[in-house]
């Protein structure tokens, strides 16, 4: 953890938290990826994980950064992707949430998150969530952005081990209009798959945060898209789903104003 003294998390060997891809492009969408990345940064050691847990689906979300690549490839769309392990601090969570810098996370305890003291946590958001939040801004700002779409991969089990039957989900609650386009896209591009609307999960203030804080404030058609990582675990399936998303964002952004 960062000592006393330390102005910053990161140190030279650490990776910037965000890449950006197509930063110059006019396309009129911004894409992100808060989960893409698994890294941590090199004073929180492995936070006291085995790597097998840090490049499970804990760590992060499965294939959701190849995918998100794929679809920006075929948009040459602006995509934001977030680089750090979501243990260190979860991108899709407000920052004063119990969530944003979890203590057990699928049922496994993080031992170096236990009982962070305020600085350490807020060594966390200045360091990884600030500049994410910076770079959403600066990708609103650089271009006229009519929707916004959000990529992520969720487990073919819940925690309790009940399947989940979905190949893919659509979330929103206040741009269900666009989800229901995406999921009816996808469904006409390929119909024998199981899709849904606001599963796995659903879109809340304490549990999200580019939805509730990005794409619903500035009133933009947007989507929030689960794919299940069985899906995506090859680059016969990333290129199946990028190819498919990626038809149905343009058809999204042909249909509005």
């Amino acid at each position: 953890m960062t000592s006393p003294g330390q102005t910053s998390l990161l140190t030279s060997n650490d990776p910037h938290p965000i890449e950006v891809i197509n930063a110059e492009s006019s396309v009129p969408v911004l894409l992100l990826c808060e989960h893409a990345g698994n890294q941590i940064p090199e004073r929180l050691g492995n936070l006291g994980l085995p790597d097998t847990v840090l490049r499970s689906h804990i760590g992060w979300d499965i294939g959701a950064e190849a995918l998100a690549r794929e679809i920006s490839r075929e948009l040459s769309a602006p995509l934001i992707l977030q680089r750090y392990s979501r243990l260190v601090i979860d991108g899709n969570r407000p920052p004063d949430s119990t969530e944003s810098i979890p203590e057990i996370s699928f049922g496994t305890v993080i031992p170096a998150n236990q009982g962070l003291a305020s600085s350490d946590k807020d060594a966390r958001i200045r360091a990884i969530f600030d500049p994410m939040n910076e770079i959403i801004d600066e990708g609103f700002a650089r271009s006229k952005r009519i929707a916004a779409f959000s990529i992520h991969s969720f487990t073919p089990h819940d925690i309790n081990g009940d399947p989940r039957p979905w190949h893919a989900g659509f979330l929103s609650r206040k741009s269900l209009e666009t989800a229901q386009a995406c999921l009816d896209s996808v469904n006409q591009q390929n119909p024998d798959l199981n899709l849904a609307l606001n599963e796995p999960y659903q879109i809340e203030d304490d549990t999200d945060w580019f939805i509730p804080t990005f794409a619903e404030t500035l009133g933009l058609p947007h989507c929030l898209m689960e794919i299940r990582n069985d899906q995506i675990s090859d680059p016969t399936g990333i290129i199946k789903w990028g190819q498919m998303l990626a038809y149905t964002i343009r058809k999204v952004l042909e249909q509005i104003p």
